[in-house]
């Protein structure tokens, strides 16, 4: 991040654009024939309407996430996630997928802008998640303005909010239903449902998937030359490439900054590349029953004969293959492991391949063969630097004399608005456990007469004092919390770096075997990128090490707790 972004996310957080609008353009990944849903249509739309009812639009440009105050995401709006997780203080936390989408609701939900303009409902929100952070947000004086709707703050006005909420995820779960229907018949008919394999031609056209002119030929050769036992899987690899067989053309993964860059309708252009037949390639193509007239059935297996396509190669053959296959899976066992330390326990940052040892002149080494396209130049280090190296981590992780002052300083600070706050709540408590004893006192006096009426049931009757007494309860339970937790935590941290001190002493005289132990304890990952090794420790001590990290960036973190405001956490 530049100078010129760092002063705008400054200007932002300090409110210079809180009078202003963003506009959120979306163009789902689920429907990219809909034009009417295109980009450049929905940023037309949505700033003459701004234009129109004369709302300010913010004139900022973010790297990743607006250009001019517009925000255009590719992205599919019904697709979540759906791993979820609650805290014992009542948080509900989950992913938001969309980036430049949650970067949208983090800057509104702390009110630096005035609202967002948006074409309609469906392209804000199409699953129940996302659509409960709109609404909070609306709850919260957020002003979202729809190009194509007009929602009264009245209950006529939140009816039809509902209304196209529902249609909006109804349609989508709709649409999904239907692909699912149309794939899993066509599949029982045995049409090719999936793009086919290397060796036929994808044309688009599911009912016809025929034989490639030139890549068909090798392949039944190189199963040929497999069946005979022969031949390795790297030497039919190397015989393929030689007779000038390629992988069909494939275009590379978008990094991360080129889908964030997408700002208009146009798709980065990518270069498809033939690349040439690997070792694990020769073995997928070998193992593949789609060679001999069969694809996937809707159990997941290989068994369904195809109208799709013809086969390559007969059941025998590849048979045949199979055995020729089964006798090359030799396994190596050890008698005795030889007892390395640090074995698997560093790895290169960059292909992620591990540091193996191995002894040479007395001195322990760790050798990576990294791949042929890594940029680290480190391929080998002794286990002096290694154990040198982690020994000024395990000193930097303990507090100094001058942290603990400032430690101490902020601790009370921080208690005396925990205090305030606590007392807040307690008052609060106290209402609510009135009234549930008003409660509890009227259903005991009046026991006789709302039994006679009607009005309860015994068991109803019984549930529901049972339910009174039951929130009773919690709101005593929580009059127990105070400042003494938070003193707890810090004096806890402190022992934690006293600890740490005391275990670096025990790790300079240690042996390697024994050092390996406690850097095990502490680290959870180890590195290596050129002479700088990087680390992450275990999450015990993940607060000793964060200290040493700036505050995060807002366009980074992408968790957001719904229902309780919270402060960013260093990284």
């Amino acid at each position: 991040m530049n100078k010129l972004e760092q002063k705008l996310l400054t200007d932002i957080a300090s409110g210079k654009y809180r009078d202003f609008y963003l506009v959120y353009d979306r163009k789902s990944t689920d429907e990219p024939e809909s034009q009417k849903n295109s980009l450049k249509y929905q940023k037309a739309e949505n700033v003459r309407f701004a234009f129109r009812e004369k709302l300010q639009i913010a004139p900022i440009t973010i790297k990743g996430f607006c250009f001019d105050g517009i925000i255009s995401e590719k992205h599919s709006g019904f697709k979540e996630d759906s791993e979820i997780t609650f805290s014992e203080d009542g948080q509900v936390q989950y992913r938001i997928d969309r980036p430049k989408f949650f970067q949208l609701v983090n800057f509104s939900s702390k009110k630096y802008f005035k609202g967002i303009v948006v074409l309609c409902w469906d392209r804000i929100s199409r699953n129940k998640g996302d659509d409960t952070i709109v609404r909070k947000l609306m709850k919260q004086g957020i002003d979202v303005r729809f190009t194509y709707a007009n929602y009264d703050k009245t209950s006529a006005g939140e009816l039809h909010m509902d209304i196209d909420g529902m249609f909006a995820e109804h349609h989508a779960r709709v649409t999904s239903e239907k692909v699912s229907i149309n794939t899993r018949n066509q599949r029982d008919k045995g049409v090719c449902t999936y793009k086919a394999p290397v060796g036929y031609l994808n044309q688009g056209i599911m009912e016809n998937k025929p034989l490639d002119p030139i890549r068909a030929p090798i392949i039944k050769q190189m199963f040929e030359l497999c069946a005979t036992g022969e031949w390795s899987l790297n030497d039919i690899a190397k015989w393929a490439n030689e007779q000038g067989f390629t992988m069909p053309p494939m275009k590379r993964r978008r990094t991360e900054d080129e889908m964030l860059a997408e700002e208009t309708d146009e798709d980065v252009e990518i270069e498809a590349i033939c690349r040439p037949v690997t070792y694990t390639g020769v073995h997928k193509i070998l193992t593949s029953r789609f060679y001999t007239g069969r694809i996937l059935g809707n159990d997941g297996k290989c068994n369904v004969l195809s109208t799709s396509h013809e086969a390559l190669v007969s059941d025998e053959l590849f048979e045949e293959v199979q055995i020729a296959l089964r006798k090359k899976k030799i396994s190596v066992h050890y008698v005795e492991r030889l007892d390395h330390p640090y074995r698997g326990l560093v790895r290169c940052e960059d292909c992620e391949r591990a540091y193996t040892p191995y002894p040479k002149k007395g001195i322990m080494y760790y050798g990576s063969r990294c791949r042929a396209n890594c940029p680290n130049d480190n391929k080998n280090f002794n286990a002096n630097f290694l154990e040198s190296k982690i020994g000024e981590f395990m000193s930097n992780l303990s507090f100094t004399e001058d942290e603990l002052i400032e430690m101490d300083a902020r601790t009370k600070t921080d208690i005396a608005v925990f205090e305030h706050k606590r007392i807040s709540v307690i008052e609060q408590n106290d209402r609510r456990k009135k009234k549930i004893r008003e409660d509890i006192s009227y259903l005991r006096n009046n026991k006789l007469n709302l039994l006679r009426s009607g009005a309860y049931s015994p068991e109803e009757y019984m549930k529901e004092e049972e339910t009174l007494n039951s929130e009773l309860t919690v709101l005593q339970d929580a009059e127990q919390v105070s400042d003494i937790a938070m003193h707890e935590v810090i004096k806890e941290i402190v022992k934690l770096s006293e600890l740490l001190k005391i275990a670096y002493l025990y790790y300079d005289k240690a042996t390697s075997n024994e050092k390996e132990q406690i850097i095990k304890i502490i680290f959870s990952e180890l590195s290596l990128s050129g002479n700088t090794l990087k680390y992450k420790c275990k999450n015990g001590f993940q607060v000793l090490e964060s200290r040493f990290f700036s505050k995060c960036d807002p366009t980074e973190n992408r968790t957001l707790i719904i229902g309780l405001k919270t402060r960013c956490p260093n990284r």
